[in-house]
């Protein structure tokens, strides 16, 4: 497998054009960025409260395409970080990210560290983080997959009219920051998520870039895990494999307005499928780094050597890269 890139000798990863765009090996050694951990910078605010599935008119715990066998939760935890850097009654940019509270502390060093850089171009703004929990579970059937594998608006709807609200009407976020609010820019929302979580988060970019557009998919399930007896299956059979396959959701459509991460693992879910699965994601996820390639968007395209699904290591090496990427062309609106 070539990718003809070869590895600065820092991070051990290249900048493959002028923009930060293109793909990127790394591996097989690797070391965590000394930006994603704690550098005694000013920290900012936590908070956590839950949400009950039943009080949610999107996600309520009972879809008929749920399998009994797979336990639902009856509340999802809400996970929020408003950093130091964030000043009361500005309208803040956001990252909601998947299976919270997953990687929540390297994205909060992130943060702490990256929102007071000196550096213009090693800079983050101060997003407020949004990680929220899933539904339960894993793999068709499931609420998790529900959730996270339906081709649809659904999740971003979820985020958007639930989830948001609940964040902005916490009273402890209110007693803390009296006029706190987001932006309404969706250029200022992003999602972040790995294996089906990535796949939620391109997928509430895809069907609404109204609402979210920086889009950040590590070991990305783009292989069909949607329920098989999904509505969905009627416009998209194969689940999220139309994004590269049969469909070719992202070749055929137009372009939609977003920026766009991806990743993969050399030995990407290796341990737990068998070997056709294997190939399958790696494929998919080259696939649909390809398409976006040859669509024009703005993408970054990342293979992991000598690693495994959602491998620890190499959130540790890149997402500080990828967060700074992600938000380089920001602009407070």
């Amino acid at each position: 497998m070539s990718f003809g890139l070869a590895f600065s000798e820092d991070k051990g990863q290249q900048q493959p054009d002028g923009n930060g765009n293109g793909n990127i090996v790394i591996g097989p050694d690797y070391k965590i960025d000394p930006e994603l951990t704690d550098k005694g910078n000013p920290k900012g605010k936590s908070f956590e409260f839950s949400m009950r599935l039943a009080d949610s008119k999107v996600f309520h715990g009972d879809d008929s395409t749920l399998d009994s066998k797979k336990p639902v939760r009856t509340e999802r935890k809400i996970f929020v970080y408003v950093p130091a850097a964030y000043k009361d009654g500005t309208k803040a940019p956001l990252l909601v990210t998947m299976d919270g509270p997953s990687n929540l502390n390297l994205v909060r060093n992130a943060l702490d560290n990256l929102t007071v850089s000196t550096n213009p171009k090693r800079k983050l703004p101060p997003l407020v983080v949004i990680a929220v929990e899933n539904g339960g579970n894993d793999g068709k059937g499931s609420e998790r997959g529900l959730e996270y594998d339906t081709m649809s608006d659904r999740f971003a709807r979820f985020i958007n009219d639930e989830v948001l609200p609940a964040v902005l009407n916490n009273q402890a976020i209110k007693t803390a920051y009296p006029n706190f609010k987001f932006t309404n820019d969706p250029s200022g929302k992003g999602a972040m998520g790995c294996s089906s979580g990535g796949a939620a988060a391109l997928t509430m970019g895809w069907f609404r870039p109204d609402l979210f557009r920086r889009l950040i998919t590590y070991s990305g399930t783009f292989v069909d895990q949607q329920d098989d007896d999904a509505p969905e299956e009627g416009a998209y059979p194969l689940g999220a494999w139309e994004y590269h396959s049969s469909k070719k959701l992202i070749e055929n459509s137009a372009k939609k307005p977003l920026r766009i991460f991806t990743h993969v693992s050399e030995n990407d879910n290796r341990a737990n499928d068998p070997e056709e699965t294997y190939h399958n994601w790696v494929m998919a996820n080259e696939r649909t780094a390809a398409a976006l390639k040859a669509k024009g968007y703005d993408y970054r395209y990342v293979f992991s050597r000598a690693t495994r699904h959602c491998d620890g290591k190499v959130f540790e090496q890149t997402l500080a890269d990828t967060l700074v990427w992600m938000w380089s062309d920001y602009e407070a609106k």
